[in-house]
């Protein structure tokens, strides 16, 4: 495929992404967990907030959801001028056992939502669809087939999912999924795997990726709609304590040990699921996200739960003085 032209792609869509950034970093949309309020608090903090549409249990009320992220997003720029939010972004399913799929992206064009992020499939009527609003889609992919189909199908920009991410993640290293993304690819890329301090983030920008997709460190957040022992779960948990299969959804993904023993099971003996059997229709939806939680290898810097605007803020901090660190400043 030949090498996309960084002149004439990414800087509009730099610019567009970038008002309002305080650490170039997207907050990934979770399953169950994200909501209005993390959204929000991740936008006002400086970062892009993301949330999957199904979080929202009818199309009514995501548009409801996107209501009030607008409404109070466009309040908070009005009272800091000089401080504006980052952009929202929202995940839509693009499976084919998603029946909500066309609907919610109706209520996306409503809205106009800047930034859409698809998963479980490159869809160019999707992809076409949220240009012609002026909005940009990044699909997540976790090696080369997946990302050069996404590109060819009309994706703005890349999420690379690699080995340690929380929930669906993908078993390559980030060094080697970046450089050779990069070999050939010069949009926007966004790297998802363990990145849970602010020198990841500053590490992920040097092996070449435009952002960080960091998910887990924001499970223990008071905005997460997550359980308390979860949230618990994560500040207490190490790498040691992640598991990788497929069981759960079909499709692999990382889950807390201890979430697994809960429901009577032997995280070392999980026998191999079918992909076939995804379904994320509404009534059913993937049974793991609520009893299985998904969380990845990076959770050992997670010590407590805070707001998620003092986890960015601690997340600045650690990247300037990485840099400074590297820079001899």
């Amino acid at each position: 495929m030949p090498r996309r032209a960084r002149e004439e792609r990414n800087v509009p869509i730099s610019d567009g992404l970038r008002r309002g950034l305080r650490l170039p970093v997207i907050g990934a949309p979770l399953f169950i967990i994200s909501n209005p309020d993390l959204v929000i608090a991740q936008c006002k903090a400086g970062i892009i907030g993301a949330m999957p549409s199904l979080n929202a249990r009818e199309p009514d009320r995501l548009e409801d959801w996107l209501e009030r992220i607008v409404t109070e997003l466009a309040a908070h720029d009005a009272a800091h001028p000089e401080a504006p939010a980052a952009p929202y972004a929202v995940n839509l399913i693009v499976h084919r056992s998603n029946p909500r799929l066309m609907d919610d992206l109706a209520i996306c064009a409503r809205f106009k939502v800047p930034l859409v992020i698809t998963s479980l499939g490159a869809n160019e009527e999707v992809n076409a669809a949220v240009k012609a609003w002026g909005g940009l889609v990044f699909h997540d992919v976790i090696n080369q087939r997946f990302a050069h189909k996404a590109v060819e199908k009309g994706a703005d920009g890349l999420i690379l999912v690699a080995a340690g991410a929380g929930g669906h993640a993908g078993s390559q290293s980030p060094f080697a999924l970046v450089a050779e993304t990069r070999a050939w690819f010069d949009g926007p890329i966004a790297l998802s795997g363990a990145i849970a301090t602010g020198a990841g983030i500053l590490a992920a920008q040097a092996m070449g990726a435009d952002f960080a997709y960091i998910g887990s460190a924001f499970i223990a957040t008071q905005e997460a709609r997550a359980s308390a022992a979860y949230k618990q779960g994560i500040v207490e948990g190490q790498a040691a304590d992640i598991v990788y299969s497929d069981y759960f959804t079909g499709v692999s993904g990382n889950y807390l040990r201890s979430s697994i023993l809960a429901q009577g099971l032997d995280p070392d003996a999980l026998p191999t699921s079918d992909p076939s059997a995804m379904d994320f229709a509404a009534a059913a939806g993937p049974k793991a996200w609520k009893d299985i939680w998904g969380a990845g290898q990076g959770i050992g810097a997670i010590q407590a739960v805070v707001s998620a605007g003092d986890l960015v803020a601690r997340f600045a901090r650690e990247h300037e003085e990485a840099r400074r660190r590297l820079c001899g400043d």
